[in-house]
């Protein structure tokens, strides 16, 4: 069964040897994908760059939903 599209999907990621996960809608994860094949980069290892950058208490997911959405607005 195929999630509908506006609820957020779990997805475990690994940041500097650590495992968490985050929630993000299935739009959300197909572009932040895309972008980090395009940069050359693995989900992990975008994620962590995202992760490093993030003020608190922002949580990850919403740091990678802004990345993406700055991204594709360019």
């Amino acid at each position: 069964m195929t999630e509908p599209p506006d609820r957020p999907v779990k997805r475990s990621l690994t940041l500097q040897g650590h495992r968490t996960s985050v929630s993000l809608e299935q739009a959300f994860w197909t572009e932040f994908q895309d972008l980090a094949k395009a940069e050359g980069l693995s989900v992990n290892a975008l994620a962590a760059r995202i992760d490093a950058g993030r003020t608190p208490p922002a949580s990850l997911a919403s740091a990678i939903r802004v990345y993406v959405l700055r991204a594709v607005k360019g």
